[in-house]
């Protein structure tokens, strides 16, 4: 009996080992639940709505949520950090999306993968609605559809573009000239001035042998070695050697050593006529030495200037003097015919710019743009603003906000009926004149509607015309017609010619328009003065007038 129990126990150990083998070894654990969940299943078009999901997993899990977008029919408009919360072993993971649409309709957020360790686990879909933005169409003001206005069609004319790579290509190449090259130039000038004994010295070390003797190439290495020190004689020892012949160069230097003005050996002597001799056999001969004997003679030939160098007399100090003056002297002048050449170059170049842009461009433009045109300016300006002035107001755009003014003593006088605000701008280096007047009529205050009289906007424009007449203007030409604003507001435009004086003193022909708009209780009015001229004020009026817009009056 004890023996059956014990054996039964043995079984039941083994049997739980089993299991425990096999659920470890298959991988068995829970696969966690995804809750999926939205803040609200109806939204206007455009209107975020927050997706939410939500698993609970071992701390050891590791949770792969979905990226990008994968919500459509919705689009994705932005993936939220996740937010942990740990309790004891386990995780909660929560991930929120911000989805939107811009479509009315019913649709759905489909089914999410969500891969946790090495499974895949789907979220809920969820069903959600789609409102259109409802229009009170009682209460939301509606305006015409503005006129149909010309567009100036971007020019694709890329001419300019070639006068930039032209422009580039001759400044690269100034600098390649004088400034890139420039190092080159100085250094080949050191080395015309350097002493004839540094420059064979140089000559003789920048003279390869092996070079010449691997390329075959022996007769051009002796040519430039014989070279190099017949040009050294000829500087400082016999005046002809670079034209004389083998034997008359040798004939020569003896003789100048039977004088005993310049020191030379016999050995140098020998020397000197045994490469010379081995050089016209090279040259006539098709003779080629073995490399050591090449090498030994540019040996010998740098040792033979060394020793014809220390049988020379000693330069005077009048010599040296002279011989340093001529070349700070020629030094002056070449640096005088580079800053000449740069000059005139540089002038050409601005020349060649200026036509080129001229053409393309204008004359007239081209030149006020480099001389800074105050009107140009003003009207390039990127400060344009567009204010309401009065209440209610005038809209208009200009290049700057206008100042308030106050109203002179006079005015007030005679306008006692008008309360009026007044707003102008006035630039001394400009010919152009801006006035905006707000007026209120308080003449019928507290009267019945239907006695209020209208406003006579031919009347206010008359005024107008006299009020320039009192700032110095004269010959003045107006005429009338009407205006109507692009939210159909209806004034009258009063326009012509005059001549007016800007800086007070010299009249200058002038274009002017006043606009005028009026009910029984409200008066505005723009008025714009520019010299005709000016071009640029010209335009900048025309962007001013093409601006212009008012609050809807009420006509009653």
């Amino acid at each position: 009996m004890l023996q059956q129990k014990k054996l039964s126990y043995r079984l039941g150990a083994v049997w739980q080992l089993a299991m425990t083998i096999i659920l470890m070894c298959c991988g068995a654990p829970l696969i966690a639940q995804v809750e999926t969940r939205v803040d609200t299943t109806t939204i206007t078009i455009g209107e975020e709505l927050l997706l939410t999901m939500e698993v609970e997993v071992d701390t050891t899990s590791r949770v792969m949520f979905p990226e990008g977008q994968t919500f459509q029919p919705l689009e994705l408009l932005e993936s939220y950090t996740i937010d942990t919360t740990k309790n004891g072993l386990k995780t909660k993971l929560i991930k929120t999306y911000g989805l939107t649409q811009f479509d009315s309709g019913a649709y759905t957020i489909p089914k999410q993968k969500i891969l946790i360790n090495d499974n895949v686990v789907l979220s809920d879909s969820v069903r959600i609605q789609i409102r259109a933005v409802k229009v009170d169409t009682t209460k939301q003001k509606l305006y015409d559809i503005k006129p149909i206005i010309d567009v100036e069609k971007p020019s694709t004319n890329l001419g300019w573009l070639w006068w930039v790579v032209g422009f580039v290509l001759i400044t690269l190449l100034l600098l390649y000239k004088f400034v890139w090259h420039k190092n080159a130039r100085v250094n080949n000038q050191k080395k015309s001035f350097l002493p004839p004994y540094e420059h064979a010295k140089r000559a003789l070390l920048a003279l390869d042998e092996k070079q010449y003797f691997e390329d075959n190439n022996t007769k051009s290495f002796y040519s430039e070695l014989t070279f190099i020190l017949r040009k050294y004689l000829n500087e400082k020892v016999y005046n002809k050697s670079l034209e004389s012949t083998t034997v008359e160069l040798l004939d020569a230097l003896r003789e100048i050593k039977k004088t005993k003005t310049i020191v030379l050996h016999d050995d140098t002597l020998k020397n000197m006529e045994s490469i010379l001799k081995r050089a016209d056999l090279v040259k006539f001969a098709k003779s080629t030495p073995p490399l050591e004997v090449i090498r030994a003679d540019k040996n010998l030939i740098e040792a033979e200037i060394d020793l014809v160098k220390n049988g020379l007399p000693k330069p005077s100090e009048e010599e040296l003097k002279r011989d340093l003056e001529y070349q700070k002297k020629m030094l002056k002048k070449k640096k005088q015919q580079q800053i000449k050449l740069a000059g005139i170059t540089s002038a050409g170049l601005i020349i060649l710019g200026f036509v080129g842009c001229s053409l393309y461009f204008g004359f007239t433009t081209v030149k006020d743009t480099l001389l800074r045109h105050p009107s140009k300016l003003l009207l390039e300006t990127e400060r344009w603003v567009s204010s309401e002035y009065g209440a209610p107001g005038i809209t208009i755009e200009t290049p700057e906000v206008l100042g308030r003014k106050p109203l002179d003593s006079l005015s007030q006088q005679i306008n006692r009926q008008l309360k009026t605000k007044l707003f102008e701008f006035i630039d001394e280096d400009v010919p152009i004149r801006i006035l905006v007047k707000s007026s209120r009529f308080e003449g019928n205050k507290g009267n019945d509607r239907t006695q209020k009289e209208p406003i006579d906007l031919l009347s206010v424009a008359n005024n107008e015309i006299s009020g320039l007449g009192q700032l110095g203007a004269f010959n003045i030409l107006p005429k009338n017609e009407q205006f109507i604003t692009p939210n159909g507001q209806e004034g009258l435009k009063t326009y012509g010619n005059a001549m007016f004086p800007f800086d007070g003193d010299n009249p200058v022909y002038t274009e002017f328009v006043i606009l005028g708009f009026s009910t029984a209780d409200f008066l505005q009015q723009l008025v714009l003065v520019w010299a005709s001229e000016d071009d640029y004020t010209k335009q900048i009026c025309n962007r001013i007038l093409n601006s212009v817009e008012l609050i809807k009056l009420n006509q009653e």
